[in-house]
C-alpha cells in the first residue's frame, strides 16, 4: 500500500500504485511530471516484462519524446483529462507510429499507413502510450501465447494471462500501466481481466468506434478499458467513447454534462439484477472456487439493496457449434501471404472456416442473433445480470495446447462457456474482481447490463469496488 494516495510525497517506488486519476491530478498540480512517471513505468517494464510478457513492443524513446513534449505544458490552461498518464494499446489494433503485428509472426515489423480511430483520441485525452500490448493471434485464443512471448497472469507465472487482451490484463495487474486498451469479440476482455484479478469492461456495440481498420463483418468486436480500478476505466471510457463517420453501429451518448466518470460515482439506487451459473451445457463443470465467488457476489448484492433472482441461462443450450462455424469464417478476414508462419491453432481455424459453406454461416450468424434478441427480451426487466466470468480458475497455457487443435478449442469452451454471448447481443459487460481462492488466484463474475445502459453498469460496479475494494491487492513479484 503507498503512504499517501493522493501523489504528495509519493516514492518512487510506489509511484504505479497510484490509480490513473490519481496521476493525472498530481500532474496537473506539478507533483509529479509525466518524464518522471514514463520512466518509473519504462523501468518495471525492463524489471518485468520478460516475466509476464505483456508487451509485445515497447516505445520507450517515443514515449520518452512525448513526456518531454508534455513537460512543457505543465501550468496551461485547459490540459486534457488524462494529460501525461501512460497507458498502451492492444496489439490488434491499429497503430500507425508503432507496429501492429495482431499477434502474429506473419506481420512482425508491420506498421499500418492510419490509426484506429480509439488510438487518436487516447492520444487527444493526453494518454501517452509506451507500446503495444500482448494479444492471441488474430484474437483467436482464450490464451495469449504469440512470437512475442506468453502472457501469464502476475498471481501466478505458470499460468495464462488469458486472451485474447492477455498483455493488457498483465501489464496492468503487474503495474506496468495504470490502465489499458483492449477488445472483445468472444469475451477477450473480461477473460482476462478476471485471470489477471482487474476490473474490464466492454463497452456496448458502438459505443467506441472499431474503425477504420476494425471494422468486423459478425458485428461482435467492441472496445474497453482494463484497469485497477471503476473510476479509471470510467475515465478511459470516456476518452475513447464517441461515433465517428462510417461506424455501422452507434450506442446513444450521454446527456449533455454527463460522463462515464461522473456515473462511476453516483450510487446506483436499488436494482433488480437477475442471475445464474448454469452454462448452458452439461459438458462443463464450474469449479467451487467459481461457485464461491458468484454465491459471495450475490451476498454482497443483497447486503447492499438489490434485489435479486434466480433466472434460466438466457440463451438456453450453449451455442457451441453455432459460435465456432462463425468465429472460423471471421478468422479469414486477415489476409496472409504464408499461413505456414501461423500458429497451428490459428491454421485450424482458417481451415474450418473455408469448410464452411455460405448457407452453414448465414444460418449460424442467424441462429445467433435470433437467440441473442430472444434473451435480451428475456432478461430486459432486469437492470442488470450476474454469471460467472470463467467456469474454472487461471489455467496454464499448456492444458489448452497439449492435445492438439481440437482438444484445445474444447477446452477453452470449457474454461469460458460463459462470455461469448455478451458480444452476440452487444450488451456492455464487466469482470469484476471481487474474489481471490485460497490459491491465492483471482477469480471474477461477470455483470452485464442493457444494451446502451453502460453508465448505470459502471455506477453498480462501482458500487461493488467501494463496498469491497481490491484495487490495493497486488501480486508478489
Amino acid at each position: 500500500m503507498p503512504e499517501q494516495r493522493q501523489g504528495q510525497g509519493q516514492k518512487q517506488g510506489q509511484l504505479h500504485e497510484l490509480s490513473a486519476l490519481e496521476q493525472a491530478a498530481a500532474i496537473r498540480g506539478g507533483e509529479l511530471s509525466p518524464v518522471e512517471l514514463v520512466e518509473h513505468y519504462l523501468a518495471r517494464i525492463e524489471n518485468l516484462n520478460e516475466r509476464v510478457g505483456a508487451f509485445s513492443y515497447v516505445a520507450a524513446d517515443q514515449a520518452r519524446a512525448v513526456a518531454s513534449q508534455a513537460e512543457k505544458r505543465l501550468g496551461e490552461d485547459g490540459l486534457p483529462p488524462l494529460f501525461g498518464v501512460p497507458t498502451a494499446i492492444k496489439d490488434l489494433t491499429g497503430t500507425s507510429d508503432m507496429p501492429t503485428s495482431f499477434g502474429s509472426a506473419a506481420f512482425r515489423g508491420f506498421t499500418p499507413p492510419v490509426e484506429a480511430h480509439l488510438v487518436r483520441l487516447l492520444r487527444e485525452a493526453g494518454t501517452i502510450s509506451l507500446g503495444k500490448l500482448n494479444s492471441a493471434e488474430f484474437g483467436l485464443s482464450a490464451y495469449s501465447d504469440t512470437y512475442a512471448g506468453s502472457a501469464r497472469t502476475p498471481w501466478d507465472l505458470t499460468r495464462t494471462a488469458g486472451g485474447s487482451s492477455g498483455g493488457s490484463g498483465a501489464a496492468v495487474a503487474a503495474g506496468l500501466v495504470p490502465f489499458a486498451h483492449g477488445n472483445d469479440a468472444g469475451g477477450s476482455i473480461r477473460v482476462p481481466a478476471s485471470v489477471c484479478g482487474v476490473f474490464g469492461f466492454k463497452a456496448s456495440r458502438g459505443r467506441i468506434s472499431n474503425g477504420p481498420l476494425g471494422l468486423d463483418p459478425v458485428v461482435q468486436l467492441c472496445q474497453g478499458p482494463l484497469s485497477r480500478t471503476v473510476a479509471d476505466a470510467a475515465a478511459m471510457l470516456d476518452a475513447m467513447a464517441g461515433p465517428v463517420p462510417g461506424d455501422l453501429f452507434w450506442a446513444p451518448p450521454l446527456p449533455d454534462g454527463e460522463s462515464f466518470l461522473g456515473w462511476s460515482r453516483r450510487e446506483p439506487g436499488k436494482l433488480r439484477i437477475g442471475r445464474f451459473s448454469d452454462p448452458g451445457s452439461e459438458e462443463v463443470s464450474v469449479h467451487p472456487d467459481v461457485l464461491a465467488a458468484y454465491e459471495q457476489a450475490t451476498e454482497l448484492l443483497v447486503s447492499l439493496g438489490h434485489e435479486v433472482e434466480e433466472i434460466e441461462p438466457p440463451f438456453g443450450r450453449a451455442m457451441v457449434e453455432e459460435f465456432q462455424d462463425v468465429w472460423s469464417v471471421r478468422s479469414l478476414r486477415v489476409p496472409v501471404a504464408d499461413e505456414e508462419e501461423l500458429l497451428p491453432l490459428t491454421r485450424h481455424w482458417r481451415a474450418r472456416g473455408r469448410s464452411v459453406s455460405s448457407e452453414r454461416f448465414l444460418g449460424a450468424l442467424q441462429d445467433m442473433q435470433l437467440r441473442g434478441t430472444q434473451a435480451m427480451i428475456a432478461t430486459q426487466r432486469y437492470d442488470a445480470v450476474l454469471s460467472p466470468t470463467l467456469a474454472l480458475p487461471p489455467q496454464r497455457p499448456e492444458w489448452f495446447k497439449e492435445l492438439g487443435e481440437e482438444t484445445d478449442l474444447k477446452r477453452q469452451f470449457l474454461a469460458c462457456p460463459y462470455p461469448a454471448a455478451q458480444n452476440v447481443t452487444g450488451q456492455p459487460s464487466a469482470n469484476v474482481p471481487l474474489h481471490w481462492s485460497d490459491e491465492g488466484l483471482p477469480i471474477g463474475v461477470m455483470l452485464t447490463g442493457r444494451l446502451g445502459e453502460d453508465a448505470q453498469l459502471l455506477s453498480l460496479c462501482a458500487q461493488l469496488e467501494a463496498a469491497r475494494p481490491w484495487a490495493a491487492r497486488w501480486p508478489d513479484l
